[in-house]
């Protein structure tokens, strides 16, 4: 079985694969002190769980944007796997995926991933949007090449900063589109500015970028808030919540450690 890992700022998904078959998936909050032997004992837990055994995987593929971690799953994987994974690069998926950026190796691991998913499935240009710690938009051409994008504060962030820097604005919960975009109370007024202002955003950057390219792409969305996103967008056409994992098992089917 595969072992695929994405570590982001703020959540780590973890899955599993049996051929191409998903079979589990956990989202964990990333920890960036912790050591490998404290990651194998919440491995071994969330395996128990499913009775998957760790001595089942064959084959590891990591993605991360947390360089702290790289040390911390390396020794996991070696010391409690017995394997060396696949960590992805830039350099390392370039005949999967031509980068067009100025300088390849300032593109995201994650961004890349998703990348390579959301072409290998729909097979045309395509805009990726991700809601994650940062809010990303990645574009893709028609012939496969990842062309660059842009790179937003994410939802979550902007909320928080609203939270720290206004004292006398509320915290307000943020998992439900409000009624109406014309809040009548405080609250309402945050839920609306924070969610339907982040789906306008989104919407505006998605025109400015068909414009610029002179096509219409694929708009895709992924990222723990691309459902209530998608919902009061008008650009989004898909929401693909396994993009990132399915991206991580096709680079590891078209690769081995040390390509």
């Amino acid at each position: 079985m595969l072992l695929v890992i994405d570590v982001g700022n703020t959540n780590t998904v973890i899955g599993v694969y049996d051929q191409d078959i998903l079979k589990e998936n956990w989202r964990i909050r990333t920890v960036r002190n912790n050591t490998a032997d404290e990651f194998n004992v919440l491995a071994s837990a969330l395996f128990s769980d499913k009775k998957l055994p760790l001595t089942a995987i064959t084959k590891v593929v990591i993605s991360s944007v947390v360089p702290s971690s790289v040390g911390i799953l390396d020794g996991f994987c070696r010391r409690y796997l017995n394997l060396t994974p696949l960590w992805i690069q830039p350099v390392s998926v370039k005949r999967l995926m031509p980068i067009l950026y100025s300088n390849p190796n300032e593109v995201g691991a994650d961004r890349i991933v998703n990348a390579v998913a959301a072409y290998d499935k729909y097979r045309t240009g395509l805009i990726i949007i991700d809601f994650g710690t940062a809010t990303t938009f990645d574009v893709i051409t028609p012939a496969g090449e990842y062309l660059g994008g842009a790179i937003a504060p994410g939802v979550m962030i902007s909320s928080e900063a609203l939270f720290q820097k206004a004292s006398r604005l509320p915290r307000v919960e943020i998992f439900a589109p409000p009624k109406k975009v014309i809040g009548t109370d405080t609250i309402e007024s945050m839920q609306s500015g924070i969610i339907h202002g982040n789906a306008a955003m989104v919407d505006g950057m998605v025109e400015r970028m068909k414009k610029e390219l002179e096509q219409s792409p694929k708009i895709i969305a992924t990222g723990g808030l691309a459902p209530l996103i998608a919902g009061l967008s008008t650009t989004i056409e898909a929401v693909d919540q396994s993009l990132t994992l399915d991206g991580l098992r096709i680079i590891a089917r078209e690769l081995s450690p040390g390509e």
